[in-house]
């Protein structure tokens, strides 16, 4: 697969070298293919951005990856493509 400028969608988080100027927040960039695949996993935005925020600070703090990596991979996109392939999902509990 091609890289293309144009398939990468920046995301708040910490692992961009230079800050967003309007925050002060870094940005990780991701693959947009991966971000519209995901969505199709976990439709609602919210609840897939906390999923792959979470995933990303654990892969950050050294989990490792559940899926295979490439070298040109982030941690954003491997959280997403861990969504995709169906290794991580959300536990959810109903509120009583």
């Amino acid at each position: 697969m091609s890289e293309d400028a144009t398939n990468i969608v920046a995301f708040p988080g910490s692992s961009v070298d230079s800050p967003t100027p309007s925050s002060g927040k870094r940005s990780i960039p991701m693959r947009s293919d991966l971000v519209v695949a995901a969505s199709k996993v976990i439709p609602e935005p919210p609840v897939l951005i906390n999923l792959v925020s979470a995933r990303v600070k654990q892969l950050n703090n050294g989990r490792s990856p559940l899926v295979r990596v490439d070298h040109r991979m982030g941690a954003a996109d491997i959280a997403l493509t861990e969504i995709i392939e169906g290794k991580i999902t959300l536990d959810y509990k109903p509120m009583e």
